[in-house]
């Protein structure tokens, strides 16, 4: 092989090995380009958001606790007003359904017939007390003619008689004259406490009176303060054996002393407090409850008696109990659990303890404590152990009035 042809070969080899070179470095780029595409345009991982849960902070407060009776209202005085004389109704001194006092004259008798009674026993009264002197006055001539021996002993013992016996009528006549001037009196009726009087029962010329007439006249009530009774199981009256409310005793160990509202007839509340005055110390084996009452303030007369009402009576008082909101609980067969989300925003699952509802509230008696976060909404999409993004829940105003007010 010439010189000439050898370098045309290694010219024509040279040539080749370039474009292989240059045919590998358009693939490596074109590789690249692909995974770089690639690697922009897929799709990117996403992490699942955390559930967001509202939680409020566990805190402790007095609490009340109160039961709900069905009471009826009753006044404090109640009476009747009858004519203790009999004879025609001759006036009537009131309007119905206004205020008498005490005394006050209410109807008045025809007392002609009881004022010729006193007079005759006025009369018989003067006559004994004339005789009564007159006999005086033989006793006082007769002793000293007794002592000089100028009248017998028998004269003397008939003077002495005779004065007696004139005292005696005297007696007699003046508790006659004193009974006949009270039954002159009853013919003026008068009423017997201060308060509110009903219509009249009877009108103007009724024969009234014990036997033969109408004895009832009218009514008269005293409803400045009412009474109110009501029945309470003995399931809640030993609700609580360390309780510190007294329900119807003067308890020097307890330190509060059981008070009671009531509902008004248009479903609002009475704004004045009751107190317990009386419980009965035995229950009723048929019904097993115990008759209580209650006395309540009635300066504007709003309690009619002889209504019924609710009654709402404080039962107990929990000192430093922990509150949560019922709808933060969630029950099932096995107790009552709750969310607790620790602080390093993990919800636990913890059942607990509960008590009495107070409100929307419930008290928990065991398994939380002051401090702890529970969820109150959101807790439906949790399971125990699950990771959470807490949020503080937003302050509800609330209209649970069962909270300690005093």
């Amino acid at each position: 092989m010439s010189t000439s042809e050898k370098n045309t070969a290694d010219k024509a080899r040279h040539h080749n090995r370039g474009a292989h070179r240059a045919w590998v470095v358009i693939v490596l780029v074109i590789l690249i380009a692909a995974a770089a595409v690639y690697f922009m345009m897929r799709p990117k991982t996403q992490t699942a958001p955390l559930p967001v849960v509202e939680v409020e902070s566990v805190d402790v407060a007095d609490v009340n606790i109160y039961g709900e009776y069905v009471g009826r209202i009753r006044a404090q005085q109640f009476v009747e007003v009858h004519a203790r004389v009999e004879g025609y109704l001759q006036k009537m001194c009131f309007t119905e359904g206004t205020y008498v006092k005490a005394g006050q004259t209410l109807f008045v008798i025809d007392p002609q017939l009881y004022q010729a009674h006193v007079n005759k026993a006025r009369a018989q009264l003067n006559k004994a007390e004339a005789l009564a002197r007159k006999t005086k006055h033989d006793l006082d001539r007769i002793r000293p003619l007794y002592e000089q021996n100028a009248a017998s002993q028998l004269d003397l013992d008939n003077a002495v008689a005779a004065y007696e016996g004139a005292q005696a009528e005297v007696t007699v006549s003046r508790a006659d004259l004193t009974q006949a001037e009270l039954t002159l009196g009853y013919t003026r009726v008068t009423s017997p406490i201060s308060g509110y009087i009903s219509e009249s029962y009877a009108d103007i010329g009724t024969l009234v009176g014990p036997s033969g007439g109408k004895s009832l006249l009218a009514t008269v009530v005293k409803s400045d303060t009412v009474r109110v009774d009501f029945s309470m199981t003995a399931i809640d009256y030993l609700r609580g054996k360390d309780r510190n409310v007294s329900i119807g005793s003067d308890n020097s160990g307890s330190k509060l002393k059981s008070f009671v509202t009531i509902t008004l007839a248009d479903g609002s509340e009475y704004p004045v407090r009751g107190q317990v005055d009386f419980a009965d110390p035995k229950v009723d084996p048929k019904t097993g409850t115990f008759s209580v009452r209650a006395e309540m303030p009635n300066p504007d007369r709003n309690l009619l008696p002889g209504e019924f009402t609710k009654v709402r009576v404080l039962l107990d008082v929990r000192e430093e109990a922990i509150e949560v909101p019922t709808r933060s609980l969630v029950m099932e067969k096995n107790g009552a659990y709750i969310y607790v989300v620790r602080p390093d925003s993990v919800a636990e699952k913890r059942f607990i303890e509960i008590g009495p509802e107070v409100g929307n509230n419930t008290i928990v008696e065991r398994g939380l404590a002051k401090g702890e976060s529970i969820v109150v909404e959101g807790f439906h999409k949790l399971t125990h152990n699950m990771k959470v993004a807490p949020v503080v829940a937003k302050p509800k105003a609330s209209t649970d009035d069962a909270r300690k007010e005093d």
